[in-house]
């Protein structure tokens, strides 16, 4: 089953950046690089050029939405999958979200097994390959 083989994960909790590395990659077998801020991923993301993106939606500074707008800004991430990890409803039309090439969102709490099997589907979802 094909995945995206580098993943860029935006993430300000402590814990579960954590518990999503030792997954994700262990588990997932992704190579990934994790990024404690939106500030951080906008500085590090193009070098790293991920498959996929995974944000948190709310996080202080700059929240999931204003850092994804600012990663479509740069060089090979216009078009790159994106998705958002929240406990909250979105508060962003799903045309927007769609434009900005949103392909899911991955409820808060999640469960660590399952967390690259969800990644996994929503890359597949994507590429046009399901759902």
């Amino acid at each position: 089953m094909q995945s995206p083989a580098k993943l860029l994960h935006v993430e300000d909790d402590e814990d579960i950046l954590m518990i999503a590395r030792m997954v994700l990659v262990d588990l997932g077998g992704y190579d990934l690089m994790q990024c404690a801020s939106g500030a951080e991923a906008v500085e590090k993301a193009a070098d790293f050029g991920p498959d996929m993106m995974i944000l948190d939606y709310m996080m202080p500074g700059m929240n999931g939405l204003a850092t994804l707008r600012a990663l479509r800004g740069l060089p090979g991430l216009a078009d790159v999958p994106a998705a958002f990890m929240t406990a909250k409803v979105l508060d962003v039309p799903p045309d927007e979200l769609k434009s900005l090439g949103v392909v899911g969102v991955i409820p808060k709490p999640f469960d660590p097994v399952s967390l690259p099997a969800q990644v996994n589907k929503l890359w597949l979802a994507a590429k046009g390959q399901g759902a």
